[in-house]
């Protein structure tokens, strides 16, 4: 039984705002260690449940934040970026039996503690057929193709909540209750240790690969806060504008779809100017 752990930061364990999971930042050394305190409690709960392998795949900002020496020593890590499924990688190779979001966070334009999709800011809305759509939701939906469960999610309380609608079977653990954007009631690591260990033993048993669930046509619709945005946003083929400041595309398969979502996050980023944005 092979288990992936998607690693993403804004939702793990004390981290309520940029300072936490920046890197080079004046919190994110420290944070770095409740990111991997969240991250191997996963690891150690699912071998707990019977897992043969856990294979973790770094999915927060330059993917080089989880400190490799704290890990288990039993678990492998993918580590950098430019990765074919970003925060998903590792799950196109057939041999997944489950995955785990781990430190996740709700959307852009939600509330949530750092809640983004994707860019820090600019994007203030993504939805994927209609519906608001968490990095959650769209990463969801990608793994749904190669026959793969979420069978454990964790961030904060509205994350959790957000992950009902993509992933109700899934084990849910709370490591902080939203306040706003960048507060937090958080608990301590050594609660939230347990807690998540307990959870991903509990998700071991809800692994094992079913048939492939395709589900396309996929639209895309993105919102920004600049109309300069939306515009650099149409150079990628087939992103279209809608509205004002909107932009949608639409993908036979969500790979397709989750390759050209980053292709325009990437091309929006590099049109972003300091201070007006």
């Amino acid at each position: 039984m092979k288990i992936l752990i998607s690693a993403d930061m804004e939702g793990a364990t004390g981290v309520t705002w940029p300072d936490d999971v920046i890197p080079g930042a004046s919190q994110w050394e420290r944070c770095r260690s409740l990111f991997t305190s969240d991250v191997n409690a996963a690891v150690l709960g699912f071998y707990d449940g019977g897992a043969d392998e856990v294979l973790i795949n770094e999915a927060h900002w330059t993917m080089r934040n989880l400190l490799l020496e704290r890990l288990d020593d039993r678990a492998q890590m993918i580590t950098g970026r430019h990765k074919t499924l970003s925060m998903v990688e590792g799950v196109q190779h057939g041999d997944v039996d489950a995955i785990a979001f781990v430190g996740y966070h709700t959307g852009a334009g939600t509330e949530g503690v750092l809640a983004h999709t994707y860019l820090a800011n600019s994007l203030t809305g993504v939805w994927l057929n209609g519906v608001r759509a968490s990095e959650g939701l769209l990463n969801a939906h990608v793994v749904a193709e190669y026959g793969v469960p979420v069978v454990l999610v964790t961030g904060d309380d509205l994350t959790c909540k957000d992950a009902e609608g993509y992933a109700p079977d899934a084990r849910m653990v709370a490591v902080k209750d939203h306040v706003s954007r960048y507060a937090a009631v958080c608990r301590t690591p050594a609660r939230t240790a347990a807690d998540i260990r307990s959870a991903a033993k509990e998700a071991t048993a809800l692994a094992g690969r079913y048939e492939p669930v395709g589900g396309g046509p996929f639209t895309v619709e993105m919102e920004f806060d600049a109309e300069h945005l939306s515009a650099a946003a149409t150079v990628v083929p087939g992103v279209a504008p809608t509205g004002e400041r909107r932009v949608a595309y639409t993908s036979g398969t969500m790979y397709e779809g989750i390759r050209t979502f980053k292709a325009v996050t990437t091309i929006v980023s590099s049109a972003v100017e300091e201070q007006y944005g």
